[in-house]
């Protein structure tokens, strides 16, 4: 067994693509569209599904806005390193919710990015 993705529900297909290929870096795998069940879909990530887990984006016609809740926490993506991924993140309009440093309690470097949605990405640097 493995993961295959996650999905995420989001109010714009474009803005939402845009944010994931441009500003980090992933790419657009592939997309559907249901016009008749009012969805469509884009899957997104840094490898080909059948070797990674990836994002899969909805968007379902008409609704431009979730409430995230309280139980969702966060994507998490190695890199290696970190504060240049997060100069890069700003560079291209992202937003940097929490700057890189180590983890409380921990020596492990993480950053929070947040996307258009709201959805919080953490950066974790690669040990070396």
């Amino acid at each position: 067994m493995r993961i295959l993705h996650t999905m995420l529900r989001v109010g714009d297909m474009d803005r939402a693509t845009r944010f994931y290929t441009e500003v980090l870096g992933m790419k657009l795998l592939r997309t559907t569209d249901r016009p008749e069940q009012k969805y469509s879909l884009a899957f997104v990530g840094y490898d080909a599904e059948d070797r990674s887990a990836v994002l899969e984006l909805t968007y379902n016609y008409g609704v431009e806005r979730y409430d995230l809740g309280n139980a969702y926490g966060h994507v998490a993506i190695e890199v290696d390193d970190i504060r240049k991924v997060c100069d890069a993140v700003r560079a291209r309009g992202g937003k940097v919710t929490r700057e890189p440093g180590p983890v409380k309690g921990g020596t492990t470097v993480i950053a929070f990015v947040e996307d258009p949605d709201g959805y919080k990405i953490e950066f974790i640097e690669r040990r070396r």
